[in-house]
């Protein structure tokens, strides 16, 4: 990212869902499923847990209305919700952003463990069935 500029900070006009006073709804560059959304504070800083609490709220508000619009408009059957607090936790964009991504049956054949899977050998936690 050195030398470019933050995609978030700035972002193309056709990426915004909807603009609130202190976060931004946005399309994901990059969907891993129909309907994928950020929601990133308008303030350009790096890590959740460096906003003041007045933009977490604005942001988990921001998250709760675009669940709604995805609801609405693509129907899915479940959401993940993920944040990538800094380089070692796999941030590529030095923008606090939280990733929404809708969920649909059968879009991966076991997805029990959800977001444990970023680490493959510790998702696995229960007892065999």
């Amino acid at each position: 990212m050195a030398g470019r500029p933050c995609p978030f900070c700035a972002p193309a006009h056709e990426r915004i869902v909807r603009a609130f006073d202190a976060a931004l709804v946005l399309r994901d560059g990059f969907p891993i499923s129909p309907g994928h959304t950020l929601i990133v504070p308008r303030r350009h800083v790096g890590s959740f847990f460096a906003l003041e609490a007045g933009e977490q709220a604005a942001m988990l508000d921001a998250l709760t209305w675009a669940r709604g619009e995805l609801v609405r408009l693509h129907h899915p059957d479940a959401f993940n919700v993920g944040l990538n607090d800094g380089p070692a936790a796999g941030q590529t964009v030095p923008h606090c952003h939280l990733h929404l991504i809708p969920r649909y049956a059968g879009d991966v054949a076991a997805p029990r463990g959800g977001v444990r899977w970023v680490i493959p050998g510790k998702a696995r936690y229960w007892a065999e069935d």
